[in-house]
């Protein structure tokens, strides 16, 4: 699939999940699967295109905190690559936590992706959770975002 196909697919699934103006979605906790491209393919060859991945996890709720329990990175045949929390993370309110997977990082391959659990003592706006690509190969330069999508709720 030629690059600019495949980046305005990425557009056009992520524009799907995008919650109508006012509607709040509430949670007190869920897994969320993350793609994440540490390279796409390019060129008639089908070369691979290095990216470097930033996990992008932001507590949208104005007076809670949330506990991040684990984010876990696995490669294109969904074997776990990397866990990337030794322990619990609190997110105050509005606060960000950021992981990031060096361009140079190749492990992931095309089909890597995050699963990142958190937790609320309450019910709180859900957070956003995406990841950001972006490379640089000679003049060529490339970036992109995905949408975390939630695949359980934890209770």
């Amino acid at each position: 699939m030629p690059l600019i196909r495949f980046l305005a697919l990425c557009a056009v699934l992520t524009s799907l999940w995008v919650l109508p103006a006012g509607a709040q979605e509430l949670s007190a906790g869920q897994t969320v699967y993350v793609p994440a491209y540490a390279h796409i393919y390019h060129g008639a060859r089908a070369r691979p295109f290095d990216l470097a991945v930033t996990l992008s996890i932001r507590n949208t709720d104005l007076q809670h905190a949330i506990t991040l329990t684990s984010v876990d990175f696995y490669d294109t045949g969904g074997k776990l690559v990397k866990v990337h929390l030794i322990k619990p993370v609190r997110l105050p309110p509005l606060a960000t936590h950021e992981i990031l997977v060096d361009e140079r990082d190749s492990l992931g391959g095309s089909g890597a992706n995050f699963i990142v659990r958190w937790q609320s003592d309450q019910e709180v706006n859900v957070p956003i959770i995406e990841s950001v690509m972006i490379g640089t190969q000679s003049q060529q330069g490339i970036s992109f975002r995905c949408v975390g999508r939630p695949v359980q709720e934890n209770h």
